[in-house]
């Protein structure tokens, strides 16, 4: 390996790594790519090229996100500025007596600003940012202290390992919520061999790997939202603005942020992002209410383990434990059986649920699903909820494996299971019932014949 003796070369790396990590920026974070794949995969492959033969390599380079040996395990951090938790409301009559409490802390019955967001269900972590350099990673932990994440958190590209703009602060200490996309979640659950519950649970375990490379492979995001401990520069001086300055040192925020005056503007903006949660490509489970004002929210202080000043209103539970009682098969147009869990009713995202689909043979004997199990249960928009995972801690001797029909049962047709392939077929064609019913709807709907005033 030769060593580096002139100038030139460490500034085409310098400036490689610089290019990349802007790329990086405008992909990740901006979600606005400035080059091809290929251009970019060119670009680092000469970079590696020439840190592999010149051996000069600088913390900030885009090769060093991933590489680290395996920890034996994670060291303890000391937060400096406690990683306080919220209070949580549940009601608007929770809301109400949260703005009341502020009015009456600051003196005052003028509608109080506050700086709205949604409340992402992930790991809280704090972004430690040294001259601007990423420094140190760690996660919540108990809010005094938590585990050096470091290395793993450099394998998320859209965290930028260096800080853009030249208004950099001499030290600052980000905190943000580091989660798991549900296409990714689904994609993951897809190809392990490890089954998680939720994305929460998959981007907690993820965040968690002694390997680096692991979590490398797994597609975590994340969020910011708000700071720490802040050293050489002047803060704004209100929470939204410090949340938008974030986004200009090339830290990502939501784009779901709102400033709203008094408890109406809080209980709005609620009302506005739950109907938005089902399209939303990640999972909240609720809005977060701050003052906006930082001179306002110093005033108000702390109670023991959450700030007076903010409050999050959460959201009916998306999921629910329950229990299987039986599983049906339904045969749709293509004779495709799918079986359907009768569950124990139970209350999901607002509704009462007594039905969920167990999509295929496949993904039962994935998940491990038997009659008689307490499972999670999902609903996320879906007509039909999802089971998600089984509690198996909570089995009972006399559950009862899931087995599939030999004959349609609709019209007691032989049903094929191609091998290799996910879905059983009833093989009575239009002589079945249930096909030739759904056959006839898919003619009419609006995506065939558009027949109007057809219904069922």
């Amino acid at each position: 390996m030769l060593k580096v003796d002139n100038m030139e070369i460490k500034k085409k790396i310098e400036a490689l790594c610089h290019e990349i990590n802007n790329y990086d920026y405008h992909y990740y974070t901006l979600d606005s790519p400035l080059v091809s794949d290929a251009e970019y995969d060119k670009l680092f492959a000469e970079l590696k090229r020439l840190e592999e033969k010149y051996g000069y390599i600088i913390p900030t380079s885009p090769t060093q996100r991933v590489g680290a040996a395996p920890l034996k395990a994670f060291t303890q951090v000391q937060h400096e500025v406690p990683m306080l938790s919220l209070d949580n409301a549940f009601a608007d009559k929770d809301i109400d007596a949260f703005d009341q409490r502020i009015r009456e802390r600051l003196g005052t019955q003028a509608a109080i600003e506050y700086c709205c967001e949604p409340k992402l269900d992930g790991l809280a972590v704090s972004l430690r940012y040294e001259k601007g350099l990423l420094a140190q990673a760690a996660t919540r932990g108990d809010g005094a202290t938590g585990e050096d994440v470091t290395e793993n958190i450099k394998t998320i590209k859209m965290i930028p390992l260096i800080l853009r703009g030249p208004h950099v602060p001499r030290v600052l200490e980000v905190r943000g919520e580091v989660y798991m996309p549900l296409q990714g979640f689904k994609k993951l659950n897809a190809q392990g061999e490890k089954i998680f519950a939720n994305p929460r649970n998959a981007a907690a375990g993820s965040l968690r790997q002694l390997d680096s490379r692991v979590t490398a492979l797994r597609p975590l995001e994340i969020f910011c939202y708000g700071v720490g401990v802040v050293e050489g520069i002047k803060l704004p001086e209100n929470q939204c603005d410090i949340l938008q300055w974030l986004s200009t040192l090339g830290l990502r925020v939501s784009p779901l942020i709102k400033v709203v005056h008094g408890a109406e503007g809080c209980l709005k903006y609620y009302q506005t992002i739950l109907a938005k949660r089902d399209s939303l490509s990640f999972e909240i489970d609720g809005v977060v209410y701050k003052v906006n004002s930082m001179a306002e929210q110093q005033k108000l202080g702390f109670i023991t383990r959450a700030p007076r000043w903010a409050i999050a209103h959460k959201f009916p539970a998306a999921e629910a434990h329950t229990v299987i009682e039986s599983v049906e098969f339904q045969v749709g147009r293509t004779g495709a059986l799918t079986p359907v869990a009768r569950l124990k009713p139970v209350r999901v995202g607002g509704v009462t649920v007594s039905n969920a689909t167990l999509h295929n043979m496949d993904e039962i004997k994935r998940k491990d699903i038997h009659i008689g199990d307490t499972v999670i249960v999902r609903r996320a928009g879906d007509v039909i909820p999802e089971v998600v995972g089984v509690v198996t801690a909570r089995r009972s001797h006399d559950a009862k494996r899931i087995v599939l029909p030999r004959h349609c049962p609709v019209c007691r047709s032989h049903v094929e299971h191609i091998e290799g392939e996910a879905v059983a077929r009833c093989t009575g064609e239009l002589f079945c019932p249930a096909q030739r019913k759904e056959a006839i709807k898919h003619f009419a709907s609006r995506r065939a014949m558009d027949i109007e005033g057809l219904g069922d």
